[in-house]
């Protein structure tokens, strides 16, 4: 009689840092919507508010997802740029919040698209190359 097939147990060591990049990365992609959404509101006399807050939740998703990116780096000794990547985009939005405090968008509305593309690269890769 042929013995029971036993599952391999997950690599917890390298699953969690990858489930904690995928999620952070995607909040950070969904809290960048948010931005652009409360954005628009302020075009119309809207409350500033809903726009700081949405900024303040940012810094926190990015640092959190460029601990988890260095985290996932330590673990697998794999490659050093989304590191990195996650390093800037947490470091830049604190460059945009800079910006968005001074008047015109000259360089606040690029810089939104700067962040988006870093997010949305970083949030990519986390799903098609972390895993």
């Amino acid at each position: 009689m042929p013995a029971p097939h036993r599952h391999a147990a997950p690599d917890v060591t390298r699953s969690t840092p990858v489930l904690a990049l995928r999620v952070l990365a995607t909040a950070s992609v969904v809290v960048l919507a948010w931005q652009f959404v409360t954005a628009a509101g302020l075009f119309t006399g809207g409350d500033v508010g809903p726009h700081g807050t949405g900024a303040i939740v940012l810094h926190v998703v990015t640092g959190l997802a460029a601990a988890a990116a260095v985290w996932l780096r330590v673990v697998t000794t794999g490659s050093w740029w989304p590191s990195v990547l996650a390093a800037a985009v947490f470091a830049f939005t604190f460059v945009q919040a800079w910006f968005g405090e001074i008047p015109g968008l000259v360089v606040h509305v690029p810089g939104a698209m700067a962040l988006v593309a870093g997010s949305v690269w970083l949030t990519a890769w986390s799903f098609l190359r972390a895993g």
